[in-house]
């Protein structure tokens, strides 16, 4: 059983193609622009669900999949709940369905190890490069999440690189280079998404009487996520804003 906060079908940001999004319950980060504040606590607001319902809803949609498209695991953080997606990509790999995981790289045991290993994809989200800046802004270390980073590498499993673009936390041109330089012989990173800062989820601290912290924070200029994305594409040959 996995608690699923939500889906989305026919989603078109979480990965190629078309994409069935599968939101799971519980995040072992504290990201102070979480748009998904709701989906932190492991025993939120959530459903139980089977595997098999997750499979019927997958096999469903899987005509409008294409080639490119299929299903993404994010949440919250999906390793959190690393045991019991293992069965569910098994079965998923079965009907030929393409998985992704969309994760934060900072969880690791034997289970998460495993799943990494079975997705066609990872989504790795590196919120900052600098250490001291990931902790201000996450509430964690980013110390597992660049060790999972290199053993996607070492380990010849594709995977995109994610970025949120956030003014005054992540969008230090010193930090973005400084990640640049780190990865920048990593055959595995397919693609790099620039993801702009939004404020879509503000209203839900409102209804759980939580303060977003980061109210006087901009949305991105143009120019500021071009900025951005030339300093990737000195690095990465394929780099988009998402």
């Amino acid at each position: 059983m996995l608690r699923v906060h939500s889906y989305e079908s026919l989603g078109t940001f979480d990965g190629p193609g078309l994409r069935l999004v599968v939101f799971l319950q519980g995040c072992n980060y504290r990201c102070l622009y979480c748009a998904n504040p709701d989906t932190i606590d492991l025993k939120g607001e959530s459903q139980k669900t089977d595997i098999e319902e997750i499979v019927r809803l997958a096999v469903n949609e899987k005509p409008f999949f294409g080639k490119k498209g299929g299903v993404t695991f994010s949440g919250g953080e999906p390793t959190v709940q690393a045991k019991d997606l293992i069965p569910l990509v098994k079965r998923l790999k079965e009907q030929g369905i393409h998985v992704c995981l969309d994760s934060n790289g900072a969880v690791w045991n034997k289970n998460v190890e495993e799943l990494l290993g079975m997705v066609d994809l990872v989504l790795l989200d590196i919120k900052q490069f600098n250490p001291e800046r990931h902790k201000i802004l996450t509430e964690r270390s980013n110390e597992q999440t660049l060790k999972t980073a290199k053993w996607l590498e070492e380990n010849n499993r594709p995977f995109w690189l994610r970025y949120v673009l956030v003014q005054g936390y992540s969008a230090f041109e010193e930090d973005i280079t400084a990640m640049c330089e780190h990865l920048k012989d990593y055959k595995m990173i397919q693609r790099v998404e620039i993801l702009p800062y939004h404020t879509l989820g503000v209203h839900k601290y409102e209804s759980m009487n939580k303060e977003y912290k980061l109210k006087d924070v901009k949305e991105n200029s143009p120019e500021q996520l071009e900025d951005a994305r030339k300093i990737f594409s000195r690095y990465f040959s394929v780099v988009t804003v998402n």
